[in-house]
């Protein structure tokens, strides 16, 4: 999961002494840390919010994973439930603690309860002396799940040598709040078998939900597949159609969701592990799946029969790894009626379009793309209160520009991704609609100056606002930024590496507000600042 593109072909990293971009807070002087941030820099901390929790519910934990990974050998135990909270919880969160030391890259993981995939994450890069870090999650979601005993399955896939002596150690928990959920959660979480391609739901389904944990990853290009060009470009990393991606869902042959994927950047990216001693980018420990509601498809999964459900990344050259998609499947059943009858009543769909449009010029290469889809579905369910339609659209964007220079020391993109999704339902009365829109932005640079030092600039931008029935709205912005350099070609101890970085989180909605900002310099915590 090392960068290995054009722009993170060059080992090792360090940055330009300076104040934190946007954020304020004094940069430390590169004096008053040891050489290269020390042995023991700041623990890995983020602006995310903590999951907010029931105040005076009783609550049980259990143990879910405690494992050391030194290699790719996958962790396995048994899960059972709590004793003493129920079946039913209003929350259930899980938590993850975990501690490395030494050398190491950042490594990519998954956590599966029953074959469910309750986490995917990354890691940070430790210090000599050792970090800290910690996960936090909602996976109320996954009750049904967490009702019975379950085989457990957990992978950091790692390597341990001579070299890289970091030893992964990590311990999962589940915490259970009594009482009733906020949302009423799926009645089954089901996964897809044979193989990872067949869905049988329940015959009374009423709303179906698809899960897609996607990350590009694996050290090849398709790790950073946003910089990706075409042919005749002259750049390192190659796409036939360029830097477009797009995370595609069909159910036996026909297209039931597109979404734009998220551009996860890990902890040794853009060539430069020291933007990410302390604030990783946004997802980074706690990936998101993508979401996309199957429900029009209800009437024709409810015959009882297994059915065909892909998921593939369009984008991506023929035949090249370098994506994973596991797939959770979410169903809520009426709950007075065995068999919920309905029909598929139309897909609509515009041709992709994906123009990466490449720009030699004296000493600098350019590629604009500009690309995009939309795609409508739209079906009903007759459940035992009444006829359900369910009209879900969805519409993608994508706009680059990426910049070059000969020898690639020079390597700019700045980029602008957007999801936006509709979901119309009516039943009975007037339609309902639910909006979203997510918006991804990435803008940086990566220089080799003449004197063999390589400087990162780095922004990075995870939006959300969503509009729901009769005015209940919510907004949320996760913005990092980051500058950092070191001297290529030299002992790790003469890099003279520094590095300043900062996160804030805001959130609003009709439940009120949350806004908080981080910033570090040479991997001191600087500011941590809370308050709307």
């Amino acid at each position: 999961m090392r960068s290995r593109i054009v722009m993170s072909m060059i080992a090792g990293a360090t940055l330009l002494a300076g104040a934190l971009l946007g954020t304020g807070a004094p940069a430390a002087r590169a004096a008053d840390v040891p050489a290269e941030f020390g042995t023991d820099w700041h623990d890995p901390v983020t602006a995310a919010p903590p999951v907010s929790v029931p105040e005076h519910a009783r609550s049980c934990r259990v143990t879910l994973a405690e494992a050391q990974f030194r290699d790719f050998t996958p962790y396995r135990g048994t899960y059972m439930p709590p004793r003493g909270c129920g079946d039913r919880w209003s929350k259930v969160v899980l938590g993850l603690e975990g501690t490395v030391k030494g050398r190491q890259y950042d490594r990519l993981g998954y956590l599966r309860v029953g074959g469910v995939e309750v986490l995917r994450t990354s890691t940070p890069e430790p210090s000599p002396d050792g970090i800290e870090w910690h996960v936090e999650k909602d996976v109320t979601r996954y009750g049904d799940t967490f009702r019975g005993a379950r085989d457990v399955e957990m992978l950091i896939g790692n390597v341990v040598d001579d070299t890289y002596t970091g030893v992964i150690d990590v311990k999962v928990t589940l915490t259970f709040y009594t009482g009733r959920p906020e949302a009423t959660p799926p009645d089954k979480v089901l996964t897809l078998t044979d193989g990872g391609t067949t869905l049988t739901t329940p015959r009374n389904s009423e709303r179906i939900v698809a899960e897609v944990y996607a990350t590009g990853s694996g050290g090849g290009c398709e790790e950073f597949w946003y910089l990706t060009v075409a042919d005749p470009a002259s750049y390192s990393c190659k796409a036939d159609k360029g830097p477009y991606r797009e995370v595609r869902i069909e159910v036996d042959g026909r297209p039931a969701g597109i979404a734009a994927p998220f551009p996860n950047v890990w902890t040794g990216g853009w060539s430069n592990p020291y933007l990410w001693y302390v604030v990783p980018g946004p997802r980074t420990f706690d990936v998101k799946p993508i979401e996309y509601d199957l429900t029009p498809f209800a009437g024709l999964l409810n015959d009882g029969r297994p059915h065909r459900v892909d998921v593939s990344v369009a984008g991506v050259p023929e035949g090249q790894a370098g994506w994973s998609t596991s797939v959770n499947v979410l169903v809520w059943q009426d709950a007075h009626r065995a068999h919920v009858t309905g029909r598929l009543t139309g897909i609509t769909a515009s041709e992709p379009v994906n123009s990466s449009v490449y720009t030699p010029g004296t000493g600098e290469y350019r590629v604009d793309t500009d690309a995009g889809h939309r795609l409508t579905v739209s079906g009903y369910v007759d459940t035992s209160h009444g006829r359900v339609t369910t009209t879900v659209g969805r519409t993608l964007a994508n706009t680059s520009a990426h910049r070059w220079n000969d020898g690639e020391t020079t390597d700019a993109l700045d980029a602008v991704w957007t999801d936006d999704q509709s979901v119309t339902v009516r039943a009975g009365g007037a339609p309902r609609t639910t909006r979203t829109r997510l918006t991804y932005t990435m803008n940086g640079a990566v220089t080799v100056g003449a004197d063999h030092r390589l400087r990162t600039e780095l922004a990075l931008g995870d939006r959300a606002a969503v509009l729901r029935p009769r005015g209940g709205w919510s907004w949320s912005d996760d913005s990092y930024r980051g500058d950092a350099s070191y001297l290529l070609d030299v002992p790790r101890d003469q890099r003279h590496a520094v590095g300043t970085s900062g996160e804030r989180y805001r959130r609003y909605g009709a439940d009120g507000c949350y806004d908080r900002s981080l910033a570090t310099a040479q991997g001191v915590l600087t500011e941590d600042h809370s308050g709307c």
